[in-house]
């Protein structure tokens, strides 16, 4: 609720107006669209003044279709009379799509980029600029250029944006011209438009940019030829219509204004309409003493003529009076929206000039004729008199009590003072205005002064201080404590907000409820006084640990220790910090709680490192995960394997020490059985692991990698061990030994090491094949090189490990190979100009292979027509070896031969496969090129009259001979060749299987066609079609299927055995069980289906009612018919017993979903029905005899022990319910009868409500928001007016 201001019924507003009349401007066909709509407002006022309108006023029907007389109003919903028709593109606009496409040539003369040569660049520059407005427009544009250099332009879009971009493309492609224009200066705001649209639709239409100056009569065209001249046609017609109109400015004071516009500028429309012109007088507001008159020359001057008569008349006869009025009466004078001083212009024809809000002036000047001054003086008293304004003193505290929820309170107290009340609740005063007619003023006061007194006598406050620190505290997790006690104690509690620093809480409500709250929010705030925080340190890892899943932890120990607040820190915040806080003893207990609970927490995440060789970490995992599945259940523990992309082969195993280890020993285990693994310990100096291991372990991996498949692990540094462990297969740990053993001997005599730089294409010259030159110098010099693996990072860089003269013998023989690799020669290979083109073919694949083959090498074909050199430029021996392979490929190609291989073209379809598929695969192992013959065109009717149909047969097929015979054996073993297969017509539906699956399926997997004849032909033959090899394969899988149906046939005729058993219907249920459990169990047991009959009220005697059938194998028929027989048998020798248990407990015996009356006949072995029907008390208990006696002992002691508990609640019932008796005159069955409204077109009837007859119709008695009401007096709604 608003406290600064709370505005009742009749809330006088402002002056302001909200439509053009106000504002004096007008156009005769205005006039007449608002005399129309004031006629109706008036027509529809008088009838709401008599009687309310009726549904069919109220809610007029949409006219259907439009009718001959289009400019005759046909329903209520149209405003407005036309006096012309509207034409029907007007009436029937069509759907326009809404994407469109623009087509329009640039001539080459205008065209700005005329040159589309790569040198020039205008191509780029074309394409950036058709992009950029491809992307700024949001359309999609193709150029192209014709013949006689032309361009085209397709832009396809949105219909505004094609618009917009085709003017973009034309001020970018199209070079541009510009032209000046004179317009008179009057006539620019007509090429603007309204707000500027005119000028951006002529814009966007003529393609151009148009310039309109602010103190200037030139207007700058600029654009293509066409557009220049189209915009200047349209900006002449423009101005030449506007040149046959007259605009007159006329200065009249403006105290004359209101007389030339008339009480509600009644008079101003009618000059308008007996004149055409249209006529703009400024608003109140604006302070100009000048109206214009616009329109046709002679409507102009009778206008002119009138205003100006009205003008001379007023100023020659019109006398003033000045009086006093207090400026908060001024708006009372004013009237809502100026209906007051409107209505004593009407009255007296006098002008009320009122100074406007802003000055302080006090003075009303009335201007009129003599004899009218006296009665308008009369009426401007009266209205400044209508209103008074009264202060009523009102705590503050009780503001929102008086005006009660939504304004209940406030709306009662006013409700009978009619609507021109206006009551303001001043925020943060104790002060009440009442504003309106003296009578309701007075009378509002005295009921607003007696709702004072009673909540003064109702109602109390209490101010309590309260640690700003325990404010939130006292308010609750989302408001839940501070809600409890409002809703305990009927009181609003309001809490400072923090950044008030504020410690005072206030407490509103009755006194016994705000003594309640006071004393529960000071025991809360003592209570918190009492508490302290007190933080543990828990490392971060923990924590999920400690609160577990879903919470589902630490709400344990929350439940233990209610009173103590535990907060972890947040998610992304790394801190190990977890906060307790409540009462001194329960924190110290949960501390120590929580800090037991934390060592074995870290107890329990013990971590240990197993290093398996990577390639047996599948082994690791087993089958589905069995094996670790296995370790993981046996020791309870967690296992983290490394995933095969990571170089890591450590396995970490988490958990508590000794699980761990032992799990770490079945780990190792199963690595042993799987090879010949054993372990190697090295006994090396501590100071030296570093040097070994060397910069980010390339030296210790390099000799991993020479070894094979081992594992050497090094001591962590804390550990303070010298022991070096090497794991793997015993000739690879051997080596490994060696080499390690090796490199520390050098490392101790001296541990030098140099770095030298190669292009990373050069390093595989500088091993050599098989690493026989690196091998060289390191035999050599004895020095250990190392190469950068893939994953450093400076592939470049070479690290050099030894002795310093080893290490500097190796580095100068090493700069030695790099100095001849930079060294950058030029050499030729003379190579037939005939396989110049297998060179470049395929993008120059092949060049492009021996130049990543042989670092960068550059090959360069000849650039003079049949030259035979071509040029290799690169490192010496990259050269070398690009000239060797160049000559070995140019050998190849000189060896290829053709062949054709003729196959008729029906068939290369087939042949080719699936989008060429075959021929992909046969070209790509084989190394040859096969080339199919070019379709006939189609209807070709030259083609085929020269019958030249052999050439359509021959695939010619280039490469190695041997490649080029396989290759075309293998084409001809592709042709499709068809077989005809047998089998029974019967047997072609699970051929074909649901859908065509199995068909479909066969015919994928086989790549062949199968033909399956339909089945009005009933004919056994099945085509199979495709490569013999396939078709041989389809047709026997053909029949392996067909004898499998077969096989399936005899089988299911097997199964179709069927057997009768009778057995008594009575006996039925026995055998079915429950839910069908029993029945269920014999149909799985001996695969059988067993039918029972359907329950019916058929004679127990009736044959058929007792017939169960048993259809499957034979002999398990027999068996099924035994088990039933004897199921029967044990049935017939059981007895049923009657008890007699309250109804009040079966729902206790049975329990939740059946459970407990289950495990009582689960118990004592036998079944328990509740019949309920004539006797509800009644339970049948069958079985043998001696169970159901058991059974009945046990339901009886069950329901002595059930009915004490019966029978405490029914006593506890019926005392509370002595408590919670009706009210008088609220007993049951005293229910008055709610609204029934009739009468609407629903139902059009009356409504009787008790004894009295309401009419829906009647406003009086269903009165609506914003209606008239019976007493003629307009209704508002309660609320702030927006006069104020």
């Amino acid at each position: 609720m608003d406290m600064e201001s709370l505005i009742l019924n009749g809330s006088i507003s402002n002056l302001s107006t909200t439509n053009g009349y106000m504002n004096g401007t007008y156009s005769p066909d205005d006039t007449m669209d608002m005399s129309k709509d004031n006629d109706q407002t008036v027509s529809q006022q008088q009838k709401l003044g008599s009687s309310p309108p009726t549904y069919a006023d109220a809610f007029p029907p949409l006219s259907a279709a439009p009718k001959s007389n289009v400019g005759t109003t046909q329903t209520a919903w149209v405003s407005k009379n036309t006096t012309k028709p509207k034409p029907a593109a007007e009436t029937f606009r069509p759907i326009l799509s809404s994407t469109a496409t623009q087509v329009f040539k640039i001539p080459y003369e205008e065209r700005k980029f005329k040159s589309t040569s790569p040198i020039v660049g205008d191509a780029d520059r074309q394409n950036e600029l058709i992009r950029d407005i491809m992307q700024r427009t949001g359309t999609t544009i193709e150029v192209s250029v014709n013949k006689d250099q032309c361009l085209t332009v397709m832009v396809t879009g949105k219909r505004d944006a094609t618009a917009q971009a085709k003017r973009f493309i034309i001020a970018g492609l199209q070079t541009q011209a510009s032209i000046e224009i004179e317009i008179p200066k009057e006539h620019h705001g007509f090429v603007l438009g309204k707000g500027g649209k005119k000028l951006q639709e002529l814009e966007l239409m003529t393609q151009t940019k148009i310039t309109i100056p602010r103190d200037s009569k030139i207007i700058r065209i600029v654009g293509t030829k066409e557009g220049i001249d189209r915009a200047k046609h349209e900006i002449q017609l423009i101005s030449d219509e506007q040149a046959k109109l007259a605009f007159e400015r006329l200065t009249v004071p403006k105290i004359y204004h209101p007389f030339i516009q008339g009480p509600d500028n009644e008079k101003m429309k009618e000059i308008a309409l007996n004149t055409g012109a249209r006529i703009n007088i400024p608003p109140p507001s604006v302070n100009k003493d000048e109206i214009t008159v616009a329109g046709d020359k002679e409507s102009v001057q009778k206008a002119v003529k009138l205003i100006m008569d009205i003008y001379k008349r007023r100023e020659k006869l019109s006398k003033t009076v000045a009086i006093e009025v207090k400026k908060n009466q001024h708006r009372y004078v004013i009237g809502p929206k100026g209906s007051g001083i409107q209505d004593i212009l009407r009255a007296t024809g006098v002008s009320v000039e009122v100074p406007s809000s802003d000055s302080d002036n006090e003075t009303i000047v009335l201007r009129g004729d003599g004899d009218k001054l006296g009665n308008a003086l009369t009426m401007v008293y009266e209205k400044a008199n209508s209103c008074i304004t009264a202060e009523l003193h009102a705590p503050k505290w009780l503001h929102r009590f008086i005006i009660g929820r939504k304004g209940e309170n406030i709306k009662k107290i006013t409700q009978d003072l009619g609507n021109k009340i206006h009551i303001e609740f001043v925020e943060d005063k104790d002060k009440i205005f009442i504003e309106g007619p003296p009578n309701e003023v007075n009378a509002a006061e005295n009921l607003l002064e007696l709702s004072l007194n009673e909540l003064k006598n109702t109602m109390s406050f209490a101010d309590i201080q309260v640690d700003q620190k325990w404010h939130r505290h006292i308010i609750g997790k989302n408001g839940a404590n501070i809600t409890k006690i409002k809703n305990e104690t009927g009181t609003s509690i309001n809490i400072p907000l923090d950044t008030k620093k504020s410690n005072i809480i206030r407490i509103e409500g009755s006194p016994q409820g705000v003594a309640a709250a006071k004393e529960e929010i000071l025991e809360m705030a003592a209570k918190m006084d009492n508490e302290k925080s007190k933080d543990i340190i828990i490392e971060q890892r923990f924590h999920k640990n400690i609160i577990g899943q879903k919470g589902e932890n630490v709400r344990v120990i929350r439940e233990k220790f209610a009173d103590v607040q535990i907060s972890f820190p947040e998610a992304g915040k790394k801190s190990d910090i977890v906060t307790l806080r409540g009462p001194k003893e329960e924190v110290d207990q949960c501390y120590n709680y929580m800090k037991k609970l934390v060592q074995d927490v870290v107890a329990s995440n013990y971590r240990c490192e197993v290093p398996i060789i990577k390639k047996f970490h599948g082994n690791i995992i087993g089958r589905n995960g069995a094996n670790i599945k296995k370790i993981k259940e046996e020791t309870n523990t967690t296992i983290e394997i490394p995933p095969v992309t990571s170089n890591s082969d450590v396995i970490i195993v988490t958990g508590y020490k000794e699980q761990a280890e032992k799990a770490k020993k079945m780990i190792l285990a199963i690595q042993n059985e799987l090879a010949s693994v054993v372990s190697v310990e090295v006994k090396v100096p501590q100071k030296l692991h570093m040097a070994m291991i060397g910069p980010g372990g390339k030296l210790i991996q390099s000799i991993m990698n020479e070894c094979g498949d081992v594992n050497i692990r090094f001591p962590s540094e804390d550990a303070k061990s010298d022991i070096i462990v090497i794991r793997g297969a015993k000739e690879d740990v051997e080596k490994a030994e060696i080499q390690l053993k090796k490199l520390a001997e050098e490392r101790q005599e001296n541990n030098y090491t140099a770095e030298v730089t190669a292009k990373a294409e050069h390093h595989r010259f500088l091993i050599g094949k098989g690493g026989v030159n690196i091998r060289k110098v390191r035999e050599k010099t004895g020095a250990r090189i190392i190469f950068p693996t893939k994953n450093d990072e400076n592939k470049e860089l070479i690290t050099i490990i030894g002795t310093k003269e080893s290490v500097e013998e190796a580095k100068a023989d090493l700069l030695n190979k790099i100095k001849d690799l930079n060294n950058i020669v030029e050499s030729e290979v003379l190579i037939d100009p005939k396989h110049h083109r297998e060179l470049v073919a395929r993008r120059a694949q092949i060049l492009r292979d021996i130049a990543d083959e042989y670092g960068g090498v550059t090959v360069s074909l000849p650039k003079v027509p049949d030259s035979n050199k071509v040029s290799l430029k690169g490192a010496k021996e990259c050269v070398e070896g690009a000239k060797l392979r160049l000559l070995e490929i140019v050998n190849d190609l000189e060896s290829m031969v053709e062949k054709e291989c003729i196959i008729s073209h029906v068939h290369h379809r087939a042949v080719l496969g699936n989008k060429g598929k075959n021929v992909q695969e046969l070209s790509s192992k084989l190394g040859v090129q096969i080339k199919f013959p070019e379709r006939r065109p189609v209807n070709s009717e030259a083609a085929a009259s020269e019958g030249d149909d052999s050439k359509l047969d021959v695939i010619v097929i280039s490469g190695k001979k041997d490649d080029v015979e396989e290759a075309c054996n293998t084409l001809l073993s592709l042709v499709p060749i068809s077989e005809k297969i047998q089998i029974p017509f019967d047997s072609h539906r699970y051929i074909i299987g649901t859908k065509g699956a199995g068909i479909r399926k066969m015919m994928e997997e086989y790549d062949v066609n199968i033909a399956v004849p339909s089945a009005d032909l009933q004919d056994d033959h099945i085509v199979v079609t495709g490569p013999a090899a396939n078709v041989k394969n389809a047709v026997d899988a053909l029949r392996k299927r067909n004898a499998e149906i077969e096989s399936e046939n005899e089988d299911r005729k097997l199964r179709q055995f069927e057997m009768v058993v009778n057995v008594p219907k009575a006996y039925h249920s026995k055998l079915i069980g429950r839910k069908g459990a029993m029945i269920q169990k014999l149909r799985d047991e001996y695969g059988v289906n067993i039918r029972v009959p359907p329950a019916s009220n058929t004679p127990d005697d009736d044959e058929q009612a007792n017939q169960i059938h048993l259809i499957g194998y034979e002999d398990k028929c027999i068996k099924a018919k035994e088990a039933i027989e004897a199921i029967i048998k044990e049935v017939q020798d059981q007895v049923s017993i009657e008890v007699m248990i309250d109804s009040r407990i079966h729902s206790r015996i049975i329990g939740q979903k059946g459970r407990s009356v289950r495990k009582i006949m689960e118990k004592f072995k036998v079944d328990i029905r509740f019949p309920r029907q004539e006797n509800p008390n009644l339970v049948v208990i069958s079985g043998d005899e001696e169970s159901c006696e058991a059974c009945k002992e046990h339901l009886q002691l069950l329901e002595e022990e059930y009915m004490d508990t019966v029978y405490e609640r029914e006593e506890e019932q019926e005392l509370m319910a002595s408590y919670l008796k009706p009210r008088s005159g609220k007993e049951k069955g005293n229910t008055q009868e709610g609204f029934v409204v009739k009468g609407a077109p629903w139902e059009p009837q009356k409504c009787v409500y008790q004894q009295k007859e309401y009419t829906a119709d009647a406003v009086s008695d269903f009165p609506t928001l914003s209606s008239i009401a019976a007493g003629g007096q307009q209704s508002k709604a309660w609320g702030k007016s927006s006069g104020f």
